[in-house]
């Protein structure tokens, strides 16, 4: 029979971690057969099951899962059960009265090309594929599609010649040609997985082919598969996945375990990536890359998401999530290993500041929002709104935390021990935890608490100098706001990082009263109460702290430091993040107070403490990579996420005021950074090249806020003899941010250009939505219209829309309340398709409450419309009803 799209007629209700009951049934092998045709496909599964109760009372149902799917029949033990045998609602199939273990058969019928929700088996540019997690294999077939129920699959596939590779988990034992010209492929995975890993893929695809050798001398073939037409933008995923895999032989001792690995680029896909065994799934935007069509950050970007997807064949695949709950087991996990990988290729420093500015700007706003959730969360509606970067950043934050409470050689030791303790199993981040501890002789019961409680903590320090004893006393403070549901915090388990510097900007040794000597010149301290002295001895000046040093922990640091004492940090701090860091809460001040003037009809005034240290950092021997991070400000949403009421055109017009100062104050300085960083060879992705690249790139965002014909001329000259996408799109974006006679014609020449090119249109989109000018708005929604762009394609939303939306805030937040109109009547639309989607999108409106009163009306109204909607689905209606309460 046919299930009926869901419609929302009550409110869904959430589900409770505390209500985990284990499956009645488990699954020991799945046998499924699939034949695929244009206009459906039909799947059989054979299932190999056992009890997993008590059954002195009786036997429990088996309740499967199910959704959008044609039921044909089933069968118990190969005999065809009578419709009577068992029960089918929109969501369920049961099967009553059954043996201690049997065999069940389940006939389903789907229609791929119809499921524009990209979850389960669909269709994209031709190709069938599938995307499982969480919870998309039941749209696929009735099933156990939980993730604590791990089987052995087997899987054929029957198509049309016309998809020379079928594809799926495992390694291939055998094919074969049938008549009508059809043909048919086998696979068999010998891992216990649980469903949300299973993929498949039939299509008509090239491929690139490697081999890699594991430490143990094994041979396994790579295979990048993509459209014909971009073959020779797969060399870069390539490159990076032997990085990979060797990188995790060498720092975690984990070698690949399959014959076969393999990666297909998708172009329809909700997410960036899927870690299905042996064959994942990729978003095509970190797969494709070449110097002409690929930037810095785009090849930054697949060797970073590449590694996370092979480092989950051991956290995440080999050990898995015992419910969803604890998806931060392996998303937080395989994080921090893939943030490990990426600064190990690349600058350590950058790497992680990098990292540190996208929790600010999406985590830290996530925790102070409607949204807010722990770690490991209590409950949830719809699983997939928990896809966040609380469970992802801050997780892998945590993990830092325990990287750097234990030692590289103790987190190790714990790491060994999970994977001895746990492989094929589905566990918790309660088993991780266990496993750090056993493995260190470690208690770490107060550090649990990072998490069960949601919010980010916040730190105070003061320090006192007493001269004639030469001891500086350290106090610091940690508190914790009340988030949806938790309205008191107890105190975390914090490492604080830091360092003292005397007045020449050394590193003075830190001795603790008690110690009988110095402990080096930098230190963790561990801070478990709310509030702790530290007393360090020996210091002979008053010394200025360096706290947090590599930021490590996830909080907001308060600290009474001078314009004076932050731009001596900037200049001689031995931490490279802490130099930063530095220059940010310069920046921030400097660009909060202007915030101030600008409402109360005062002047602004660049002091000369902060010009005169950019200018020193501009004239450094520094990385120029690090360089072009001291000297970019703070962006306007982190700025915003400072304000208790966010002044949108205030923050937008003081930053730029800010901008345009220092290029009017350092003109000479920029324009010699821009040619001494210049560089007329031939593109090379490695670290010396990529970080002139970004520091030339800066220089020329400066000197263009002038809009003088020198800039422009300067500009136009790098957009139109550009040999890499980098230098061209860095050169059009400030074209796109100018009102100026260029900007028209280098966006037509542009598109012109590479119209046939979906992910480099994406970056055209991309840009235009991000441009600061008046009439940003309006050129979007004109946009929506263009023919390039497909709203049921999700990089195109997420280019245009979402870019507008969360990139965006000074046009995006109009006064006139046109931008949150716009982006209501989108995500109606798209809910309509894309549930998921939707969802993400609504993110933009859910923090309505740190805006004007005026605002807040506007933000307000429209949650209020899309909440009642007819058929809202319970993605949607989860983030809505969260933001309204």
């Amino acid at each position: 029979m046919n299930a009926p799209d869901k419609i929302m007629t009550d409110a869904p209700k959430a589900i409770y971690l505390k209500n985990y009951t284990a499956p009645a049934y488990l699954i020991d092998t799945v046998d499924l057969h699939f034949d695929l045709f244009e206009d459906h496909a039909r799947v059989t599964s054979r299932l190999a099951m056992i009890c997993n109760h008590d059954r002195s009372q009786g036997a429990k149902p088996l309740v499967l899962h199910g959704e959008k799917v044609k039921l044909i029949s089933v069968k118990l033990n190969d005999q065809l059960l009578p419709a009577a045998g068992y029960q089918v609602t929109n969501e369920n199939l049961t099967v009553s009265d059954l043996p201690e273990s049997f065999t069940l058969e389940v006939v389903t019928e789907i229609k791929p090309q119809e499921n524009k929700a990209l979850e389960g088996l669909y269709k994209s540019g031709g190709h069938f594929c599938t995307q499982c997690e969480a919870e998309g294999f039941r749209k696929i077939t009735y099933f156990l599609d939980r993730p604590d129920v791990m089987a052995k699959y087997t899987t054929t596939i029957v198509a049309d010649t016309k998809y020379p590779q079928l594809l799926s988990n495992g390694n291939l034992v055998d094919h074969g040609k049938l008549e009508g010209n059809r043909h048919w492929a086998k696979w068999e995975d010998p891992f216990k997985k649980p469903s949300y890993l299973f993929a498949l893929v039939a299509g008509d695809l090239s491929f690139l082919e490697d081999t890699f050798v594991t430490c143990s001398g094994r041979s396994v073939t790579l295979r990048i598969y993509v459209e014909h037409h971009n073959l020779d933008k797969t060399e870069h995923a390539m490159h990076s996945l032997k990085a990979a895999m060797r990188w995790d032989e060498e720092t975690f001792g984990l070698e690949y375990d399959l014959d076969i690995y393999m990666i297909v680029a998708v172009d329809d896909f909700n997410m960036g990536a899927m870690e299905n065994k042996g064959l994942n799934l990729f978003n095509s935007k970190y797969v494709l890359a070449k110097p002409e069509t690929a930037t810095d950050a785009d090849f930054d970007g697949i060797e970073s998401v590449i590694g996370h997807e092979y480092f989950h064949n051991w956290t995440g695949n080999r050990v898995t999530c015992r419910d969803w709950f604890q998806l931060s087991l392996k998303e937080g996990l395989t994080v921090f290993r893939d943030q490990e990988f990426s600064a190990d290729m690349s600058s350590r420093a950058v790497k992680r500041i990098n990292d540190v500015r996208s929790l600010r700007t999406i985590q830290f706003p996530e925790d102070g929002g409607p949204m807010a959730h722990s770690v490991r969360p209590d409950s949830y509606i719809e699983i997939g709104n928990f896809y966040t970067s609380t469970i992802y950043n801050k997780g892998a934050e945590v993990i830092r935390m325990m990287h750097t409470l234990l030692g590289q050689e103790g987190f190790r030791k714990g790491m060994d021990l999970y994977f001895e303790r746990h492989d094929g199993q589905a566990v918790t981040t309660d088993d991780f935890v266990k496993a750090m501890e056993s493995a260190n002789n470690r208690d770490l019961t107060q550090f649990r608490r990072w998490y069960t409680q949601a919010g980010t903590p916040e730190i105070t320090t003061e320090g006192q100098y007493d001269q004639e004893k030469q001891v500086y006393t350290l106090t610091i403070k940690q508190t914790c706001p009340a988030t949806p549901g938790q309205p008191h915090k107890e105190p975390f388990h914090l490492p604080i990082a830091m360092g003292l510097l005397d007045d020449q900007g050394n590193d003075v040794p830190l001795q603790l009263e008690g110690e009988t000597q110095a402990a080096g010149t930098s230190r963790v301290l561990e801070l478990c109460q709310a509030e702790q002295d530290y007393r360090f001895i020996n210091v002979a000046q008053q010394p200025l702290p360096s706290l947090l040093r590599g930021f490590s922990a996830p909080v907001k640091l308060h600290s009474k430091t001078s314009h004076e004492a932050l731009a001596f940090l900037l200049a001689n701090d031995s931490d490279a993040f802490n130099r930063w860091e530095a220059g940010q809460r310069l920046a921030g001040e400097i660009i909060l107070g202007f915030v101030a003037a600008y409402r109360n009809g005062k002047e602004m005034t660049l002091d000369d403490t902060f010009v005169q240290a950019v200018a020193k950092s501009l004239e450094s021997n520094l990385d120029p990579a690090l360089v072009a991070q001291l000297l970019t400000l703070p962006s306007e949403l982190y700025l915003a996420e400072l304000m208790t009421t966010v002044d949108v055109e205030g923050i937008h017009l003081a930053r730029e005021f800010v901008r345009k100062t220092l290029a009017e104050r350092l003109k000479g300085a920029f324009e010699k950074t821009y040619k001494t960083n210049s560089d007329s060879g031939a593109y090379r992705f490695e670290s010396e090249s990529v970080a002139k690249r970004s520091l030339k790139n800066l220089a020329l965002s400066y000197l263009m806020t002038l809009n003088d014909t020198a800039s422009r001329r300067l500009c136009m000259q790098q957009f139109e003899t550009a040999n890499n996408m980098t230098d061209s799109i860095a050169a059009l974006i400030t074209l796109a941010n100018q009102d100026c006679a260029e900007r028209v014609p280098a966006l037509a020449a542009f598109y012109e250009k590479w119209r046939h090119d979906p992910l480099v249109l994406d970056k055209w989109f991309g840009l235009q939505a991000m441009s600061q000018l008046h009439g940003t708005l309006a050129e979007v929604q004109a946009l929506t219209l263009h023919p390039a762009f497909e709203i049921k394609n999700p990089n195109k939303v997420y280019s245009l829309i979402g870019a507008l939306t969360r990139s965006n805030p000074v046009r995006f937040h109009d006064a006139s309340g046109d931008g949150y109109l716009f982006l209501a009547d989108k995500v109606l639309q798209i809910d309509a398709f894309n549930p998921s989607v939707a969802a993400r999108m609504l993110g933009a409106l859910s923090r309505w409450r740190k805006f004007d009163e005026k605002r807040q009306i506007l933000m307000k109204a429209q949650l209020q419309r899309i909440l009642a909607q007819p058929g809202l689905s319970k993605d949607a209606y989860e983030v809505v009803s969260k933001s309204l309460a």
